[in-house]
């Protein structure tokens, strides 16, 4: 096996005029040995920074995906079958601004939108905080759900959450080689575009680089083309729009002939400019999170408005941004956002103590 792997390898580790791209089929047969373990660890380490080096194309990116999808565990439809949005967040988390994207899933949630994540713990090259610790601070862990109970949960509140470490254990053996090579390899792109839902999702994905987005759009195009998708160029590479200056946001925009169009949300034009908020201590955080969603003072309330109106708006639920907004601080304020983290706490210990007896 490791033989074949070589050869893989040689075509994207070769010098600047002899290396050649993989094609769609190959990069998915080398992602599939990759995560079954049949390339060696030097082959693995070596593929990863050759590919980064060399930078991966939508055609590589399809066939990763399309491995990924084969061995990965999936989240599918709920009784409702509404369209879920389903959220690609950097795995390596959050070291520099407080992260909202908890308060605004919860947002949505309330109003009857489904959100589907995936993530696991600390990771390279980061280390910042990554999005189960951040549920697991507002009371919901996630990661305690064998895979049944994950689909269960989602059927029941219409919040999935693919925790890697125990759901997808081979995606997760790819971790150390992050630390080992002090570089982000093609799979942290693949993450953020990464799907477990079987059926139409609309897409969310964080990202920090231009050419990241264009190669997301056509990776989609390759793969999904008919999916909506919304890409964020947000706080850290989040999902999470910015309070402190303008964010851009490619939308889908099928009517168009290129396909999409560019958002340009300037907090001002709807009176919401202020600072993003630093990410101090993670118990603080936690008490700023509480605050929001009990409908108290928080620093994080009017970033959390912000976010909740625009995903509420960008899924179709109100006609404009300006609704969105006015619905979100309805629904932190009104305390139904509350009773929402109530009733899945609620649901999420039904599900575990069921299964226990």
């Amino acid at each position: 096996m490791s033989s074949q792997f070589r050869e893989l390898l040689k075509k994207v580790g070769s010098g600047q005029h002899t290396k050649e791209n993989l094609t769609r089929t190959e990069a998915a047969q080398a992602t599939g040995m990759m995560l079954m373990g049949e390339a060696t660890a030097a082959q693995i380490g070596a593929f990863m920074i050759a590919h980064r080096i060399k930078r991966i194309t939508p055609e590589e990116l399809a066939g990763m995906l399309d491995a990924y999808d084969e061995l990965s565990p999936h989240i599918y439809p709920s009784p409702e079958e509404k369209t879920p949005f389903v959220f690609g967040i950097p795995y390596d988390g959050r070291s520099r601004t407080a992260p909202i994207f908890p308060l605004t899933a919860l947002i949505l949630s309330c109003a009857g939108v489904p959100a589907i994540m995936h993530g696991g713990d600390s990771m390279p090259t980061k280390y910042g905080i990554p999005l189960i610790e951040l549920w697991q601070g507002l009371g919901l862990d996630f990661s305690v759900l064998a895979i049944e109970q994950v689909q269960e949960l989602y059927n029941r509140t219409g919040l999935g959450f693919i925790y890697t470490p125990r759901h997808f254990p081979l995606a997760d053996g790819l971790t150390p080689y992050r630390d080992q090579i002090g570089k982000r390899p093609p799979i942290a792109t693949l993450e953020l575009i990464w799907s477990p839902y079987v059926g139409n999702f609309h897409l969310v994905s964080g990202y920090v680089h231009p050419p990241t987005e264009a190669l997301f759009r056509e990776t989609l195009k390759l793969r999904k083309p008919t999916i909506a998708f919304t890409f964020v160029k947000g706080l850290e590479g989040s999902c999470d729009i910015r309070l402190s200056q303008t964010t851009i946001v490619a939308i889908s925009q099928p009517q168009t002939s290129e396909g999409f169009e560019y958002l340009k949300l300037h907090p001002q034009d709807y009176g919401m400019e202020g600072k993003d908020h630093p990410l101090d201590s993670t118990s603080d955080l936690f008490l700023a999170m509480d605050a929001v969603i009990e409908g108290k003072a928080s620093p994080l309330k009017q970033a959390s408005i912000w976010n909740g109106g625009f995903y509420l708006w960008r899924y179709g639920i109100c006609p404009d941004f300006s609704s969105g907004l006015e619905i979100a601080e309805n629904l932190l304020n009104s305390g139904k956002v509350a009773q929402k983290r109530a009733e899945i706490r609620a649901t999420l210990d039904d599900i575990i103590n069921h299964n226990h007896h």
